[in-house]
């Protein structure tokens, strides 16, 4: 008999990635749930779960993770770190912790997998970054050059995998204030924001939490990974959310 097909997934312990765990478990996957603290009581009971501790910055810790899990057919790359902040009020400390996890964990994460799904001829890597790489907004500079980095990351890195039978794909989420990523985006934020800033940050911290327009819920998300990870036919670029599918059928259209 054929073992269950395994996906692991980072950054479960809240939002995209806990509820992307729940949906893989409900398909009868095998999940294997990473988060730096790991929290079982988060994920319903089942013999297809595991929860592992993961710090994606740590080449030690990525290495233990991939040795308890063992065979990936699947790697989601969703752990990420949000910054919301004027340029000018970046330490550049939190700029490079957020590019550790962002990208380089990202990076890193990816390399540590494929040797294996080279080896089978099978497997799928999905990242997970942002649909501010497709409209710009005001703050979000910083966290925004990371995700079009992880972007252009995993377009080129389908090409050099495909003779191999291995997939990359990116999810692209729209805005999601049930997340936490306006509270983790305002503890890397300078104390020091100039003066000139106070008004603008606080009309778009305002805009973030706007329930009135449409936006992406973590159902949205998890689906949108279930898409890459199970279609081999899917698009390079998947929109997930109301607000990310208008946007990427706008730039399409114009």
């Amino acid at each position: 008999m054929s073992r269950a097909s395994t996906v692991l997934i980072t950054g479960c312990s809240s939002g995209f990635g806990l509820e992307t765990a729940r949906h893989f478990l409900d398909k009868g996957w095998r999940v294997v749930a990473t988060m730096r603290q790991p929290r079982e009581d988060l994920l319903p009971r089942s013999e297809a779960l595991r929860v592992l501790p993961l710090d994606v910055t740590d080449a030690g810790s990525i290495g233990q993770c991939l040795r308890d899990a063992g065979p990936i057919d699947a790697l989601v790359n969703n752990a990420g770190v949000g910054l919301l902040a004027p340029l000018e009020a970046v330490d550049m400390v939190n700029a490079r912790a957020l590019y550790e996890t962002n990208v380089l964990g990202t990076i890193a994460m990816t390399q540590a997998v494929l040797p294996q799904m080279r080896e089978r001829r099978s497997g799928v890597v999905v990242n997970v970054t942002s649909s501010v790489t497709l409209k710009s907004l005001p703050l979000l500079s910083v966290y925004t050059g990371s995700k079009a980095a992880v972007n252009a990351f995993t377009e080129s890195l389908a090409l050099e995998l495909a003779p191999f039978n291995v997939r990359a794909r990116l999810v692209l989420p729209g805005r999601s204030p049930s997340t936490s990523f306006g509270d983790n985006a305002r503890k890397l934020m300078s104390p020091d924001v100039p003066e000139a800033y106070v008004a603008f940050r606080d009309q778009v911290f305002a805009a973030v939490r706007d329930l009135s327009t449409p936006v992406t819920v973590a159902q949205d998300v998890a689906e949108a990974v279930w898409r890459a990870v199970t279609d081999p036919q899917a698009p390079m670029r998947i929109p997930a959310g109301a607000d990310a599918v208008a946007l990427s059928a706008a730039l399409a259209d114009a």
